[in-house]
């Protein structure tokens, strides 16, 4: 896979707009298409609360809430790291929002002081190796640097 022209067509896609919930939203729908094997990707934001609520996504209807610290998203989150599972259904108090997810990667947003996550599925088991996790975080890398924080995180 190719991280570093995606990288470019990310920038061009991003480029002249802050809003946050625009670039997030054209930043899901990109990774759903441009990266091969996934069958879901979008955001999870923490409420200022004890969960994190959906937020822009493509792929099936998901979980609309998740406990922080709870399941892969929520392990990210409180890690404030990059997780990467290759079986879900053998991490630790996986939470179940799509039955045929297999394996799954978290980015929080930033690291180690996350406002949210960026989280992409995947039907096959494995999916996520360290090319792809080293590829995708640049690429939520570049996302994060080309929005504001959302507002309701101000």
């Amino acid at each position: 896979m190719d991280y570093e022209l995606l990288g470019k067509q990310l920038r061009e896609l991003l480029s002249g707009e802050r809003n946050h919930l625009a670039n997030a939203a054209n930043f899901a729908a990109f990774m759903y298409q441009q990266i091969p094997d996934v069958s879901w990707a979008g955001f999870y934001y923490a409420d200022g609360g004890g969960e994190l609520v959906l937020g822009p996504f493509q792929g099936r209807p998901a979980c609309t809430r998740l406990p922080k610290g709870r399941g892969v998203c929520g392990a990210a989150f409180t890690r404030g790291e990059t997780l990467v599972v290759d079986d879900v259904n053998a991490f630790p108090d996986h939470i179940i929002c799509d039955a045929a997810a297999r394996s799954e990667l978290v980015v929080p947003l930033p690291p180690n002081a996350p406002y949210g996550v960026f989280d992409i599925d995947s039907a096959r088991l494995a999916r996520f190796d360290a090319e792809a996790r080293d590829g995708i975080e640049r690429l939520v890398n570049t996302f994060i640097h080309s929005v504001a924080p959302p507002p309701w995180q101000a």
